[in-house]
């Protein structure tokens, strides 16, 4: 690729990344005060959400399809202009089930960057792991805008600017790139820019069996935590903290804002050591720290989600390089739709996980302590990655 559209890739590709982590956690902070607006319970409300988010993960696949076989820059202007359009659907919603159908939007659209993105951005770069790790800076910033943004908006304009002005944002977004393409500012890319050590058919279906494993559990995590947060901030933070919906979202930000500049570290570790032991090692590390989620309080409880939620994305440019390595080029597309799908889809049982639990308990306790054993279940089996070699 020429200079001028390897980096217009990259900054468009950093700039979707936080886009596409955006209305989830705008959702699950405006989530606290939608019950008052349609007369449901907190556990209904989070139900609108469902048919989205498992959207974002079933058809990232298909979307992956298409860019390896359409145009990868095609499919990330319809991701742009598709999902922006749907938070404005989900700001003019009336009903409970315009809301989950704006939604529903959203995250079909959505499920375009994480297949096409990530596959978009390796073909270009040479240092992989620094690369991914820049991109996961912006998928960490994504959430702490979104949560800021979701507590000002809604208590200054309502709940519904909380959706229409990210979703306007993401819109222009698209009709600058697209702008961009037809200029031929941004073209399509052709071969990989990096060299892969060649790997075998066996060490292949090695790989990718324990990455099926290691990225389900990882998306249980991702998405319970995500879900249960703002409710678990809201329950437990002190009143020397501040109170209402700003400071939750304000607490959350925090921690996806911080958190999310740890890519950048680990991309680089990535890229320096094995990503199979880099691998292995963040994962077990955040263990210990899901756990005190479920029983700490105030200061220490953002403290303690900062570190629990840096670790579990801090694994992300290790995932990224391996599945890389080890899809052939031509399929790398279909292949990171398929752990969308895992990290996105089914991993979106994750949300009413969070509500049966707190429902039958009172509580999250007993969610963290499951989420712990995820976490060290995903990390024994990371150890069975195939020798690095080359």
């Amino acid at each position: 690729m020429a200079v001028p559209s390897a980096r217009a890739v990259v900054a468009f590709s950093c700039v979707g990344h936080a886009f596409s982590h955006l209305f989830e956690p705008i959702f699950f902070v405006v989530a606290l005060v939608l019950p008052e607006h349609f007369g449901l319970s907190y556990g209904e409300v989070l139900g609108l959400v469902l048919v989205g988010k498992l959207l974002y993960g079933i058809a990232a696949p298909v979307a992956g399809w298409l860019g390896d076989r359409w145009s990868m820059t095609g499919m990330i202007g319809v991701y742009f202009l598709g999902m922006g359009a749907g938070g404005v659907l989900t700001g003019l919603a009336t009903r409970p089930v315009e809301v989950a159908a704006g939604l529903a939007v959203t995250g079909l659209f959505g499920s375009i960057y994480h297949p096409v993105g990530i596959a978009w951005l390796v073909r270009g770069a040479e240092n992989r792991g620094r690369a991914l790790g820049l991109n996961g800076v912006f998928g960490g910033l994504g959430p702490a805008v979104a949560a800021l943004s979701a507590g000002l908006l809604t208590e200054w304009q309502g709940w519904r600017a909380a959706f229409i002005v990210p979703g306007v944002v993401v819109m222009a977004t698209g009709l600058l790139f697209v702008a961009l393409v037809r200029l031929g500012v941004i073209v399509e890319a052709g071969a990989d820019v990096g060299t892969e050590v060649p790997v075998s058919r066996r060490d292949a279906l090695r790989a990718i069996l324990v990455l099926v494993t290691t990225m389900l559990c990882g998306g249980l995590i991702y998405q319970a935590t995500q879900a249960s947060l703002p409710k678990v901030f809201a329950d437990n933070l002190d009143a020397s903290l501040g109170g209402g919906l700003l400071a939750v979202g304000t607490a959350v930000s925090v921690v996806y804002g911080v958190a999310g500049l740890m890519q950048f570290a680990t991309g680089h570790l990535a890229d320096r050591f094995p990503p199979a032991a880099v691998y292995a090692v963040l994962t077990l590390l955040q263990a210990p720290f899901l756990y005190m989620i479920g029983v700490a309080e105030s200061l220490p409880l953002i403290v303690v989600a900062l570190a629990a939620v840096a670790l579990n994305i801090g694994v992300l440019p290790a995932e990224n390089i391996l599945l890389a390595r080890y899809a052939p080029p031509n399929w790398r597309g279909t292949a990171f739709g398929i752990k969308f799908i895992l990290a996105f889809g089914v991993s979106a049982l994750g949300v009413p996980l969070v509500w049966f639990i707190h429902g039958a308990t009172g509580g999250f306790f007993w969610l963290f302590v499951l989420l712990t054993g995820l976490s060290l279940a995903a990390a024994l089996t990371a150890l069975a990655l195939p020798p690095e070699r080359g």
